[in-house]
Parts: C-alpha cells; sequence; structure tokens
C-alpha cells in the first residue's frame, strides 16, 4: 500500500507524496482553478506524462505493481477497462474504496503521447454512428462529476473504456510508473467522513489542453480559458 503524505511544511498548501502526485487542498483548487460547468477533463500532468486511476481487487493491483504493468491471472485484456482522469470521480465510483473489487485504487502515470492516441480514437456516439461494440476501441463518457461527498457537479467527469489493441499498448506500453494509493484514499476519506473536507489533499489537477479541433470536436469537449 501507499506510504503516508509528506509535507514540506505545516503551512505548504501544496505537497508531494512517496507516490509520486502533487496535492493541493481540495477548497483551493474549487474556488481556483476548475470549471464550474461543462465537459472538462481534469487531470493531473507534466509535459511527458499524465495520471489516470483505476480501482481493481487487492489481486490485479498487486501485480500491477510488482510488475508495473497489467497483467496476470486475474486480469483480461479481452474485457473494457476504465480509466478516470479525475480523482474524485474515481473516489465516486469506487466509493472511496470501499466497493467489492474496488478496494485498490492504483495511480497509473501514462505517457500523454498514449493518452491523447486515447482521446483519439474516443468515440461517444457510437450507435448513432452505426457502429458496434466490437468496432468501438476506446468507449468514452462524460457523467457528473461529484464533490467528495457524493453531491453531483454541473460539471462532467470523463471516464474512458479501453479494449483491444488500445487496452494492451495502454496496459504494457505506455505506462511509466503504478502507484497504490489505497492508503492515502483512506486517510482523505477518514477526512470526509468527519466532515472536515476543508481540510482535504486531493492530487492537484488541471483542465487538460487537447490541441487538435478535430479531437475536441469528437469528443465533444468544451473550451476553457482559466
Amino acid at each position: 500500500m501507499a506510504s503516508g503524505v509528506e509535507t514540506k511544511s505545516e503551512n505548504d498548501k501544496d505537497c508531494h507524496t512517496e507516490m509520486g502526485l502533487e496535492l493541493q487542498l481540495y477548497p483551493d483548487q474549487v474556488k481556483n482553478h476548475w470549471p464550474k460547468e461543462g465537459k472538462h477533463i481534469l487531470a493531473q500532468y507534466d509535459t511527458t506524462s499524465l495520471v489516470v486511476y483505476q480501482a481493481f481487487k487487492p489481486s490485479i493491483a498487486k501485480y500491477a505493481v510488482e510488475n508495473q504493468s497489467f497483467g496476470g491471472p486475474d486480469f483480461s485484456f479481452s474485457r473494457m477497462s476504465w480509466i478516470k482522469t479525475n480523482f474524485l470521480w474515481m473516489m465516486y465510483r469506487s466509493g472511496w474504496a470501499s466497493k467489492k473489487n474496488q478496494e485498490c485504487i492504483l495511480a497509473v502515470h501514462l505517457k500523454r503521447s498514449g493518452f491523447d492516441l486515447i482521446l483519439a480514437n474516443a468515440y461517444t456516439a457510437q450507435r448513432s454512428q452505426g457502429l458496434s461494440t466490437y468496432e468501438i476501441g476506446v468507449r468514452l463518457q462524460w457523467d457528473p462529476d461529484h464533490t467528495p461527498n457524493y453531491h453531483k457537479e454541473n460539471r462532467r467527469a470523463i471516464q474512458l473504456g479501453l479494449k483491444g489493441d488500445i487496452l494492451k499498448k495502454y496496459g504494457t506500453e505506455w505506462i511509466v510508473k503504478i502507484t497504490d494509493i489505497t492508503d492515502f484514499v483512506k486517510q482523505q476519506r477518514k477526512l470526509v467522513d468527519e466532515d472536515r473536507v476543508h481540510e482535504l489533499m486531493t492530487p492537484k489537477e488541471r483542465v487538460y489542453p487537447v490541441h487538435d479541433h478535430s479531437v475536441m470536436t469528437q469528443i465533444e469537449l468544451d473550451q476553457w480559458q482559466s
């Protein structure tokens, strides 16, 4: 499991963890950096990589961390696997790591070139375009984002379902690093349960830039200027 949070000083609003994530107070991000509505990709990223999150049962998570790739007897490359760029969207879907087979939360540092290729192959309207599930390598869904205690936001969060060749490349070629952040998730969940959201630390996320206008149109992305 992941280790605890390391801060630079008691008064810092930002900090880094041994998990390789940069953290920031949740209220600061809501107030100063996140759109209040629209379809946006919130993510932690730098010039070469981006973090996505997945929730698994312990055996899959253990294999992934030990091998720094996906595989093993309990992971199937023939099924669709969903990734999320937004930490709090992952917390909503997994119940803060409380749901069955979602007890372990992984932070997957992914090459931006790979993520951009995923976006370029993503579709939201397969039925209207007459495409079958088997013809879609990346399925995209825009769902209501949620606060830490599960209230709906007007902003939409992205999740991407990968299968086939895209999933194989994601799981074995595009990964920079995989870390298990379950302990950190449980620490932060305790703050939520105790109604101390004003103290909540979450991965520092900003709107991810997509510069290809055709991809923006294809995935129905809204423009954002900070």
